[in-house]
């Protein structure tokens, strides 16, 4: 038998876990170890001219625009510490390189091509529209790490764009993607957030009133930026050996414990891809996150979130809400649709590779794999928000009566679970006890709890006294069960109407709101009494207002 690989660290298990690494007093990107083993592996576009164009080759290079006056505004310490980098946030010459200037001679930027559908249609050629990729590097760990940057100025792949990114935006894609992080969610990271010193013109609503805004660039981490549309695009075009060359390198280096290049291992690593996708769904829907544009050219094939665009989380818990206002009608990428169109992308994927393999088969099985695999999660995760260590035959039933339950009426979610949570068991199970009373502890979870209709009150109260009921049956210990709820339920998230208080702050100068939110969500799962307003339920203003209820795809 052919000697199998150590599977690599593709994604670390953060939940509850710190980084420590040796700090190294880096004070530039200068010093980091670069490999550029993407580049180094495909052959590069051919053609230099920075202008929109369709492109045959993997990857295109590119020089990021030149900032006059880049300045910092928000920095990640636990994301450095992944890269071995030990600087000072206010370092002029770190300032300069994650904004694209003053880079270090070894790394050469480049963009990325790919395609992918788009909204369910086949969209052909897309690529790093904004994104330019400054390298990659192997930390002292020895982890693996690839450097981009988002809004450094066009690229081959802008179409008709510029490819430049706002502040609003940008900040909303640095929250997020640390937010995920502490929240347990696999991710891409964000090291940084500079401002460029430039107005960018956009039409926020497309309503034909464009305006300029302040320009920015984040800088985004993750051990490899490919996804679903690496393989899609040369699939499309019939391209064998780009689509061979694509694969190979991925089981290679993300995959090396299925073994060397062949139709078995790209099967198995197509099953994995499955299985890794599953894990991001259920995490999403523990937390109320709403991706908003999950689109092929969207999906990491490391089952990372990816590309921050006009995401949401749920206040009131509802099933049919999209963030996005391009997807308004149809909800196509709503809240409960996610985990099925995670399942048709990952059918698109299958589609690309099956030329590789040449039997249907192994790919059934992959999909069939990811369906197992969600209905395990799901009903894991549910009942880890509940508190219960073991799941029997009659949860589901229980758990979708809950979830029936908090979309009957408007029923904030996150406050709910750890509500929840503070009703010990004696209180759910005391028949004799006050039911008003159950409801008055959950009262401030409701956005309008004295209009809630009684038919609704009584199924609640049922509800809770079963669940109370269930409890006793597997002999919960009221501490255990508080503790699992308490660190499976965040307290604190990004939500919409704060990341959209900091940007109104922040685009008048004042960083330090958005400084305290960011401290604040490094700890979602702590009480932190002092910042108990950042966990209320969503205000009466932010319900229809644009960048609290909906956002565009315009950034």
């Amino acid at each position: 038998m052919q000697e199998q690989k150590q599977a690599p660290n593709r994604r670390p298990d953060i939940r509850g876990k710190r980084f420590l690494i040796l700090r190294l007093n880096n004070m530039s990107l200068t010093k980091l170890n670069l490999n550029n083993r993407f580049t180094n592996s495909f052959k590069a576009d051919t053609e230099t001219a920075n202008r929109p164009r369709q492109v045959e080759s993997a990857y295109s290079w590119v020089t990021p625009k030149s900032f006059d006056n880049p300045g910092m505004v928000a920095f990640s310490s636990s994301t450095a510490d992944l890269l071995g980098l030990d600087p000072t946030p206010d370092d002029s010459e770190l300032v300069q390189q994650l904004a694209g200037q003053q880079l270090p001679p070894a790394m050469q930027p480049y963009s990325m091509n790919y395609g992918g559908h788009q909204f369910g249609n086949w969209a052909a050629q897309l690529g790093d529209g904004r994104a330019i990729n400054l390298g990659e590097i192997t930390s002292d760990k020895g982890d693996h790490w690839a450097l981009q940057l988002k809004g450094a100025g066009p690229t081959p792949y802008s179409r008709g764009a510029d490819g430049y990114a706002v502040l609003r935006s940008s900040i909303r894609e640095f929250l997020c993607s640390e937010a995920m992080f502490h929240l347990g969610v696999p991710t891409t990271r964000a090291l940084s957030l500079v401002t460029s010193g430039e107005q960018v013109v956009r039409d926020m609503l497309y309503d034909g009133h464009p305006a300029p805004e302040p320009g920015a660039v984040v800088c985004r981490v993750a051990p490899t930026f490919i996804r679903f549309g690496h393989f899609q695009l040369p699939a499309s075009r019939q391209d064998e050996a780009l689509l061979k060359q694509f694969a190979d390198f991925t089981l290679t280096n993300f995959f090396p414990e299925f073994g060397e290049p062949s139709k078995t291992a790209y099967g198995q690593m197509f099953g994995e891809v499955c299985r890794l996708t599953a894990e991001m769904v259920v995490h999403w829907e523990r937390v109320g996150f709403v991706h908003g544009v999950m689109n092929t050219d969207n999906m990491s094939i490391l089952g990372l979130t990816i590309d921050y665009g006009p995401y949401g989380w749920l206040d009131n818990y509802d099933p049919e809400w999209t963030p996005n206002t391009t997807d308004a009608q149809n909800r196509r990428y709503r809240f409960g649709n996610q985990a099925d169109i995670a399942l048709w992308n990952l059918a698109q994927l299958g589609n690309a590779l099956y030329s590789l393999i040449d039997d249907a088969a192994p790919l059934e099985a992959g999909l069939e794999s990811y369906r197992r695999q969600y209905q395990q999660l799901s009903q894991r995760m549910m009942a880890d928000k509940l508190g219960l260590r073991t799941v029997d035959d009659n949860d589901n039933e229980l758990f979708g009566e809950l979830l029936d339950l908090l979309g009957a009426v408007e029923t904030d979610m996150t406050l709910f679970y750890r509500r929840l949570a503070d009703i010990d068991i004696v209180m759910l199970t005391d028949e004799k006890g006050q039911d008003y009373q159950l409801m008055e502890r959950l009262a401030d979870c409701y956005y309008t709890p004295d209009e809630i209709p009684e038919a609704i009150v009584l199924q609640t109260i049922e509800w809770l006294r079963r669940y109370g009921q269930r409890l006793v049956a597997e002999n919960a210990d009221e501490s255990a069960r508080r503790n699992l709820m308490n660190r499976t339920n965040p307290k604190y998230l990004p939500r919409n109407y704060l990341a959209q208080q900091v940007i109104d702050e922040a685009e008048q100068g004042n960083y330090a709101p958005l400084q305290e939110l960011f401290e604040v969500i490094r700890n979602p799962y702590d009480d932190q009494p002092e910042f108990d307003h950042y966990s209320e339920k969503r205000p009466d203003w932010a319900r229809q207002r644009v960048g609290c209820s909906m956002l565009s795809c315009s950034s």
